[in-house]
């Protein structure tokens, strides 16, 4: 909008449309913006336990919650990759006897059941309504103060 006419046919057509899609999926992978600061961190953060997580939660009651039940999620998806990925080895060994199979399906069927479980998760305890992002970016700041010795 704001370029001018032969500013805008001097772009190639490939690179019109390329900017287009870079700010279209810089939009959807806004998560590498919000993460970024913690992941390339020259010193990695030290790792948590479940009490500090407990102590955010305690401390923070507005995305202490919203973490609670996120960690909660995360079980549903940890039970359906388990049922997802026996599941699918049984029938898969069961009706070929192929060992390679066997591990193809548990592997496939450990992905998919993962997914199927955070959907289940996502209606189940309405993480659509949550700004779940924000809650695991508060608790990942307040760790970074916490070990910095800034809390």
């Amino acid at each position: 909008m704001g370029e001018s006419g032969a500013e805008s046919e001097s772009k190639s057509f490939f690179r019109r449309h390329w900017e287009g899609y870079k700010e279209f999926w810089g939009e959807r992978f806004s998560i590498l913006d919000n993460y970024s600061k913690f992941v390339k961190r020259e010193n990695p953060l030290p790792s948590w336990s479940e009490s500090d997580v407990e102590d955010f939660i305690a401390s923070d009651p507005v995305h202490g919650p919203t973490l609670k039940t996120v960690r909660e999620a995360a079980k549903f998806g940890a039970v359906g990759s388990l049922i997802g990925a026996v599941s699918t080895a049984g029938v898969a060994w069961k009706y070929s006897k192929s060992p390679h199979g066997a591990a193809l399906s548990f592997g496939a069927g450990a992905v998919f059941g993962w997914t199927f479980g955070q959907e289940v998760a996502n209606h189940w305890l309405q993480l659509y309504r949550l700004d779940t992002m924000a809650a695991q970016v508060k608790f990942l700041e307040w760790w970074q103060g916490k070990t910095e010795g800034r809390s």
